[in-house]
């Protein structure tokens, strides 16, 4: 099977999905971290009246500048009557404008006297955060599909909403397999052995996405075992994500068993690191079948499983962001495949340079733990110090909110 593009598989994959989870009702308090079900949209204005954005004095501007006498004080969260003709009302942050007064002078421009305040002139709407300045009754707040952060929650709560439609959370099963795989806490390793890290990143980065794990352990490398365990997570999770197995050694069972006990629709991408990544169904569940090199895992999860997922979970996907920044470093071979470089990112604006973070090796997962973003090397591509690079930054690759 030849290699495949990374955006044509996306493509590919992002179009057979034709289905969504179930939708329920949530409190706003448990709202963050969930995907919206439905566009949302105010009915009323915010503010809902004209207010101060400063404490000091509401006035009318064809009253100034003159000493005026202080008919009324306006705290937060009064109601205040008109103003009266040729006077000042004491006004504080977010108290409500009186009717008649056009502007408010701020407290430190205000000299107090015995008979009233002298007030310098003031423009009309000046310290003045006008009724709907920040949102009109109609207006979209959410989009279908929106992966709610806390400042979306904050938003849906300034226009009085208490729940929310949103989609209930996919499940996705976890799976390793490889005998030479020990896992953490489990006591020393002996010759020949790794501690599992693929079975705990996947987990998290899937928790990240505010859906579900359901782990399903290690495996070891025995076909048979390997096939029940994945119609076992096939029945019981949305989704069935392994990590290992997926290569051409004769250690390497996931992608067998992919094909005998379902289909495989796709294998081997033209990117580095995670050629080796496989994708199909069993039990009518699909399955990625990612690399067990833990930096391949993690690369072909976050470029390929995670907008998936995102999509699968009802939520809107995008490409993910990349930016333009000087290389601090050279190649000089140019590879076949479209390359993800791990780098970190020194200096500011034009002056920003990506340097690497150390090895390359689909192994190392320190320099991916150190790494600000991934630098983007076309097929073919050589690079010289100095160049232009795009960079994907690690929020981009992490975050659902930008997927």
């Amino acid at each position: 099977m030849a290699l495949t593009p990374l955006s044509d598989a996306l493509a590919t994959l992002l179009a057979q999905i034709d289905s969504t989870p179930q939708i329920e009702w949530v409190s706003l308090e448990a709202a963050s971290g969930r995907y919206a079900a439905e566009a949302i949209h105010s009915t009323l204005s915010v503010p809902p009246a004209d207010n101060s954005a400063m404490d000091g004095y509401a006035v009318r501007t064809g009253d100034l500048p003159a000493v005026l006498r202080v008919s009324q004080r306006i705290p937060a969260g009064s109601a205040p009557t008109a103003l009266e003709p040729a006077t000042a009302a004491r006004i504080f942050t977010g108290a409500e404008i009186p009717d008649g007064a056009d502007a408010v002078v701020l407290q430190e421009d205000a000299e107090q006297l015995d008979e009233g305040v002298r007030l310098p002139e003031a423009r009309e709407g000046q310290h003045i955060r006008r009724r709907g300045g920040d949102i009109q009754p109609g207006q979209q707040l959410v989009a279908a599909g929106r992966y709610l952060r806390p400042q979306d929650v904050g938003l849906l709560a300034s226009v009085g909403l208490d729940a929310v439609q949103v989609f209930q959370p996919l499940t996705v099963a976890v799976l390793t397999t490889g005998d030479e795989l020990r896992e953490p806490g489990s006591g020393d390793l002996v010759s020949g052995e790794i501690y599992n890290s693929n079975r705990f990143s996947l987990a998290a980065q899937i928790r990240a996405l505010g859906m579900n794990v359901l782990d399903m352990g290690n495996l070891p490398d025995q076909p048979e075992r390997i096939g029940d365990a994945l119609e076992r997570a096939a029945a019981e999770a949305d989704c069935v994500i392994t990590a290992g197995g997926v290569s051409v050694g004769e250690e390497d069972h996931v992608r067998g068993q992919i094909e005998s006990r379902g289909t495989l629709n796709l294998w081997k991408l033209a990117i580095k690191p995670g050629k080796p990544l496989a994708f199909g169904e069993v039990c009518g569940t699909p399955v990625f079948g990612l690399p067990g090199n833990p930096v391949s895992s993690w690369m072909t999860f976050a470029l390929v499983a995670k907008l998936w997922l995102i999509k699968r979970q009802g939520g809107v996907v995008f490409a993910p962001p990349r930016f333009a920044v000087r290389s601090g470093f050279a190649v000089a071979r140019p590879g076949t495949r479209e390359e993800f470089i791990r780098v970190s990112l020194e200096g500011s604006g034009t002056a920003m340079r990506a340097t690497l973070t150390g090895s390359q090796s689909s192994g190392v997962l320190s320099s991916l733990s150190e790494a600000d973003g991934v630098a983007v090397i076309g097929p073919g591509q050589t690079v010289a110090e100095g160049d232009w690079l795009d960079v994907i930054p690690m929020s981009a690759l992490l975050s659902p909110e930008v997927a």
